[in-house]
């Protein structure tokens, strides 16, 4: 037995590596006889038959490794036989079923060999080919396989030098994508420059030859197919990679290649070598099939020959659909009409049926699918089982393990996250499990099970497969972690980062300013920016910021305060903002009466905590068994921010002080399950929950919710709303005052003078932006000592969450979950076709569908629609100006499936959440803004089906440019949460407005957002200055060290140095304004380094004006440390001013201490002056920025 234990602790420790898989598994009989059939040229069409679940990948896995052994040696035997000349790569090209099924299979394929040989070849197209909708991310995809096999067949002409052939080159793909014809081999080799380190290259040529082949020059580099020079650096994003390369140069001579990421432009890995290749699609002339592209040794392996030729028949017949031509013949003259007419005739870009029959008769095919077709020369079997599906039931699960490892297999669990592992290995430690496990075995009177049924022993892998399986030769299982716990596996494509291109510049603009642009000043308004312009200042240059103002005033602002200007962001983009006036005081007494009500707010807040700190509470016990389980059994992987949240409930929970805490967190991003886990805490504990929603819709779906996900525990759950009947209420109620309920849900029915409670314990208020100020004030009374969980979706702006993080305790949830289904996205414009082909699809695998229409008068227009070409559509339609009774039965008859279609304007993106609707129709799509579409977005995809949302909007060529990269940002972006924080910039508008009531939102619209938060800080800073300073004189007296940062809202710079980027260093004031405006937010020196190497990544060496700017973010951190309000460097001297109100308790603190030290020890230097009240102090003998900061390091130090 102790030997036993032993062998336990060791095996946790060890993880396994899933590319040792590949090893274990060649080890099969089946492997070798496989490999001896390759080299058999005359075996020319084979079956392997029982490869189920993720087995064909891994067995395939496991012959490109062998295969890389046999090559390393024949290169040792190479001397005695020359036969090994012979030696090539093993090509393989896997055909399956459709785009979905390739991407698993790739993605399992990769995990064990890695991404350096396997290729995936997608269709270029989005969606079904007949769309003809090209996707620049796949395109990439495409052009770089189509570069690796030209590579490859090109060596098995030159076979003299034979080291650096692959031992082995996998192609992934489906039949859309073999359907297309692609460029011929030879139009390749003429289109690709080849670049290496060392190679002397003309600058100007390479250029001129970028700009032939079709790259665009740009500033910085996004897309594919861009280029960007600057200085002897060149960026250039070629077809064949998923990165973009930078080549720098020093001279004509290359002398470094490193590869860059999109959304930061910071390099990666460096390369030798790399060929460049344009846009290959493009080219009309010669084209080929896809299988002339291959070397003649080729083996083709496919699920299903007859299924492949039917597919590609079929997308042959359809070709490309009328409306495709007419979206792409908008717009052009007649020529090019008839130029588009002739390039999207199908013979022109679709493989003919005939041709690919004749053409897939060349290789030797490998099935592996149910049946063969036809009759192969030779069968291999194999004998795999696929993973049993447990559904979570935890002991049925330590059942078959266990009957596994009795019969003597291997375990072996792949878990992408060690969390899982972890969670796996608490749950069979369990005592409950023990306990099952125990009773399991003493039925039977073997010994030796009992010693197993100790305790399942298995090996962690640290990746997962698709699809688990047992192989009953080699006696070994392979179950993943996501069906055990029934969660959905996404796979990942190398395109994915070509994909952030655009949305990394979508959200750049979106913080660009513009020449043009409303922006604010905090001190003097609201003005329109003017650009960046060059100011002398005495006999040298600085950069400043020009901003118009009324009656054509014009300021000039210095770039180190650019942290005073935001871009006037607020709610409605209706007409523009009136530009303030200089000098009559309007701004000052606006910032004023806005501070006024913020510190009332404020002050109510700091007091009902205070109150709330001194109460008592019930402290709940620790985690048990049971929630270990509940919380194993999540759907999807735990974000980090949702498991600190969950961490953060339950210590709060387990302390005696009442919890009152806030968790944030957008739309889908598992709010919920931290609220349910909570809730199962209280209940273990005998304590009852109250969970409060703001509608009937929403406590059907959360009591729908909370019984799903808490079915098999020993919990009950009941909803109080207007949808039950008087008998059910009373009944509902009299369970309550009993304790029989542990968990009621309802809307404020919940608070009324009915509701009797057994033992109320925890409180969860969910979406609490939308609960009126009496219910609040209800609340209050209800609750000074009952912990409290509040929940809300508006993100709350990071300010505000310092103002009020005084006030209580707060969890940011923002990250999404990862294991999402991405919800693909397509553009169209609106159209029968579309819309019926979307609900068919939809209806046909029995979901639903949302159609958002803005306009409520044309909703029964679209209905009659629907009706005409889906004549079997249920449609519902709901609008906001129904009476709210009748809203909202027809929202519950379309979460009971009661409807198939649900019709409506845009209140779809308050919260509803129907897990059986996967498809979303947005019309006139272009009329909303970014977050509004994503909000509607995130309504679908929320199960695990794979959903689809539908943008309708007029032809690109008739929208906005705005307008159009919006969509197209959105098209690109079909993952959940995926950079969209800064598209969460308008959410944050209309959260700050409503967390401080609605009062506030009308001093949001003066103000613009930012300015606004900037205004509550400083109230904030003033309430510790004035009221409560004996709050802070106190904390003083008891020895607390309090610095100046506490008393100065930041320290403003003037100085006559040259400071700035010059224009040939950083091209672009769009680009060097973001620079500065990140320079302005640097809190410490790791990260001042870290932005020094990024320029320096970037842009080169960074000249001397750029380095004395990089010293200004020190010299204000210290300054403000000191309490210093402004520091002036002019004329070699530096004045440094101090808080102005000379009462505060700044003049008490250690801070202004350390400023009199340094006084005293160095006399000559500086002087102390006092002017109109304010206090300031001089030194003499600063020539450059650097040397301040040495001063005041100096003072810092000096106790």
């Amino acid at each position: 037995m102790g030997r036993m234990v032993q062998k336990i602790s060791r095996s946790q420790a060890l993880i396994m590596e899933i590319k040792e898989i590949s090893s274990i598994y060649s080890a099969l009989p089946q492997c070798g006889a496989f490999l001896n059939i390759i080299s058999d040229k005359s075996m020319r069409h084979v079956y392997l038959k029982g490869l189920l679940a993720s087995s064909a990948s891994v067995f395939f896995a496991a012959v490109g490794r062998e295969s890389e052994k046999g090559k390393e040696k024949s290169e040792k035997v190479k001397g005695k036989s020359e036969k090994s000349g012979e030696k090539s790569t093993l090509t393989s090209v896997f055909i399956l079923q459709d785009n979905d099924e390739a991407g698993y299979f790739y993605h399992d394929l990769t995990q064990i060999l890695g991404t350096d040989n396997v290729l995936f070849f997608p269709s270029s197209y989005r969606r079904a080919v007949k769309y003809a909708q090209r996707d620049a991310a796949n395109e990439i995809l495409r052009t770089e396989t189509l570069s690796r096999l030209a590579a490859v067949s090109g060596n098995a002409k030159k076979r003299a030098d034979n080291s650096n052939v692959a031992p082995f080159l996998y192609v992934v793909t489906c039949p859309e994508a073999l359907s297309e014809l692609v460029v011929s081999k030879r139009r390749l080799d003429e289109r690709t420059i080849n670049i290496a380190v060392g190679d002397i290259v003309n600058l100007a040529d390479l250029g001129r030859k970028l700009r032939e082949f079709g790259f665009s020059e740009v500033d910085y580099v996004y897309e594919p197919g861009q280029f960007a020079m600057r200085g002897s650096i060149v960026d250039v994003y070629s077809y064949s990679s998923e990165l973009p390369f930078r080549i720098d140069f020093f001279g004509d001579e290359v002398d470094t290649i490193r590869t860059f990421e999109v959304a930061d432009q910071l390099s990666k890995d460096s390369k030798q070598s790399v060929s460049i290749v344009p846009e290959l699609a493009r080219t009309a002339e010669q084209k080929q099939p896809f299988t002339t592209m291959l070397p003649d040794d080729t083996m083709l392996v496919m699920k299903d020959r007859l299924y492949l030729c039917s597919s590609i028949e079929q997308i042959y017949n359809d070709g490309f659909s009328s409306q495709a031509l007419t979206e792409r013949l908008e717009g052009a003259t007649e020529v090019e009409q008839q130029q588009i007419i002739r390039d999207m005739r199908k013979e022109n870009n679709l493989v003919s049926p005939t041709v690919f029959r004749e053409e897939i008769c060349r290789f030797r095919t490998v099935e592996f699918g149910a049946q063969p077709s036809g009759t192969p020369q030779t069968t291999i079997t194999f004998n795999v089982s696929p993973q049993p599906l447990f559904h979570k039931n935890f002991q049925l699960l330590a059942q078959s393990l266990e009957d596994y490892l009795l019969q003597g297999y291997k375990l072996y669990i792949l878990a992408d996250s060690e969390k899982q592992t972890r969670r796996l290995r608490d749950i069979f430690d369990s005592d409950e499990m023990k306990a099952l496990r125990n009773t399991h075995a003493s039925g039977s009177a073997n010994s030796e099970a009992l010693s197993v049924a100790d305790r399942p022993d298995f090996t962690p892998v640290d990746h997962t497969l698709h699809e688990g399986f047992a192989d009953n030769d080699l006696r070994l299982c392979f179950f993943t972690d996501h069906q055990i716990f029934d969660r959905f596996h996404k796979y990942n494509l190398k395109s994915d980062a070509a994909r952030t291109g655009k949305m990394a510049l979508t959200m750049k603009e979106l913080q660009e300013m513009e020449p043009g642009d409303f922006i604010v000043h905090v001190d003097y308004g609201i003005g329109k920016f003017g650009g960046l312009v060059r100011v002398p200042v005495g006999d040298t240059y600085q950069e400043a910021i020009r901003i118009y103002f009324q009656r054509g005033d014009i300021v000039d602002v210095s770039i180190h305060s650019l942290y005073k200007i935001s871009k006037y962001r607020r709610q409605d983009t209706g007409e523009p903002p009136r530009l303030s006036t200089l000098g009559t005081g309007a701004w000052d007494r606006l910032k004023e009466r806005t501070k006024k009500r913020i510190k009332d707010i404020a002050r109510d807040l700091i007091k009902l905590y205070s109150k709330r700190r001194r109460e008592k509470g019930f402290a709940f016990s620790a985690d048990s068994y049971l929630q270990h389980e509940l919380e194993a059994s999540f759907l999807y992987e735990d974000t980090p921010d949702q498991s600190k949240a969950t961490q953060d409930v339950k210590a709060d929970m387990e302390r005696a002080r009442p919890m009152d805490r806030l968790v944030c967190g957008d739309v889908g991003f598992g709010k919920t399950e931290v609220a349910i886990r909570a809730a199962f805490k209280a209940a273990t504990d005998g304590k009852q929950v109250a969970v409060l929603v703001p509608t009937t819709v929403l406590a059907f779906q959360h009591y729908n919710t909370f019984c799903d996900r808490l079915k098999d525990m020993p919990v009950r759950v009941d909803y109080l709303s207007r949808a039950r009947t008087a008998k059910q209420t009373r009944q509902v109620l009299a369970d309550l005052k009993e304790g029989k309920i542990d968990i009621l849900i309802g809307t404020h029915k919940l608070i009324g003078k009915t509701v009797e409670w057994h033992d109320l314990g925890l409180l969860i208020i969910d979406e609490e932006q939308k609960f009126g100020v009496s219910t609040k004030e209800r609340l209050r009374k209800l609750k000074t000592n009952v912990d409290t969980l509040t929940m809300s979706a508006t993100p709350i702006p990071r300010t505000l969450q310092f103002s009020l993080m005084g006030a209580r305790d707060m969890s940011i949830i923002r990250t999404p979950p990862p294991n999402r289904y991405p919800v693909q996205t397509e553009l169209g414009v609106y159209g029968h076709e579309i819309i019926a082909d979307a609900i068919n699809f939809e209806m046909s695998r029995n979901g639903q569908v949302y159609f958002v229409n803005d306009r409520i008068s044309t909703l029964p227009e679209i209905a009659s629609l629907i009706h005409k070409y889906v004549p079997d559509a249920r449609v519902a339609i709901g609008h906001g100006q129904m009476n709210p009774e009748e809203l909202e039965k027809i929202l519950i008859g379309f979460m009971n499936y009661d409807y198939d279609v649900l019709l409506s304007t845009s209140i779809v993106e308050n919260g509803i959440d129907i897990s059986n609707a996967n498809t979303i129709i947005i019309n006139d799509a272009h009329r909303f803004g970014l977050s509004d579409l994503h909000q509607m977005r995130g309504r679908v995809g929320r199960s695990n089906r794979k959903a689809f949302c539908y943008l309708l909007a007029p032809p690109k060529s008739v929208l906005t440019p705005e307008a159009r990269r919006r969509l197209e940002a959105l098209e690109n972006f079909s993952e959940l949460g995926s950079g969209f924080n800064l598209a969460m910039q308008d959410l944050d508008i209309r959260g700050a407005g409503n967390l401080l009531g609605a009062e506030q939102s009308g001093f949001m619209e003066d103000l613009g957002y930012e300015t606004y938060q900037m205004i509550l800080n400083q109230a904030v800073t003033e309430l510790k200055n004035d009221e409560f300073q004996d709050m802070y004189a106190a904390e003083i007296a008891q020895g607390r060290q309090i610095s100046g940062d506490e008393f100065v809202e930041d320290c403003a710079i003037e100085s006559d140095l040259e400071m700035y980027f010059p224009e040939p260093y950083v091209p672009g004031s769009s680009e060097r304004m973001l620079l500065y405006r990140e320079l302005d937010n640097i809190a410490d020196d790791a990260q001042l380094e870290a932005y020094r190497q990024r320029l320096i990544d970037r842009f080169g060496p960074v000249p001397p004006q750029g380095e004395e700017l990089l010293q200004v973010v020190a010299l204000r951190r210290y300054g403000k440390r000191l309490g210093c309000e402004k520091i002036i460097l002019k004329q070699g001297r530096m004045q440094m001013q101090f808080v102005s109100n000379v009462e505060s308790a700044y003049y008490k603190s250690q801070a202004f201490g350390k400023m009199l030290a340094y006084i005293a020890s160095h006399t000559r230097r500086c002087n102390l002056k006092e002017v109109k009240g304010k206090r300031s102090m001089v030194v003499t003998g600063v020539p450059t920025v650097s040397e301040a900061v040495t001063i005041l390091k100096d003072i810092e130090g000096e106790e």
